[in-house]
């Protein structure tokens, strides 16, 4: 049971964050919504019994895509500068 809403919560939060990176405008911080995404992606994985998955999930999907995200906006222009 206990299980069970643990399950629901964190796919409900998976869905809302991705919904608000999707909705946000500033890129930096729709990246930082893809990396908690990605960080609870891994704990469901880890959840239904698949540490193999989470790990690799947590370290692509959070830390080296999020890294190349970073630095591929780091090389942009923001226009809130202008």
């Amino acid at each position: 049971m206990i299980e069970d809403t643990a399950h629901a919560v964190v796919l409900i939060i998976i869905i809302c964050t991705g919904y608000l990176a999707i909705r946000l405008k500033d890129l930096l911080g729709a990246v930082i919504l893809l990396a908690v995404m990605s960080l609870l992606l891994s704990l469901e994985f880890y959840m239904l019994h698949a540490p193999d998955v989470a790990i690799a999930q947590a370290g692509i999907g959070a830390g080296l895509t999020t890294a190349i995200f970073v630095l591929a906006i780091k090389g942009t222009k923001r226009m809130e500068e202008e």
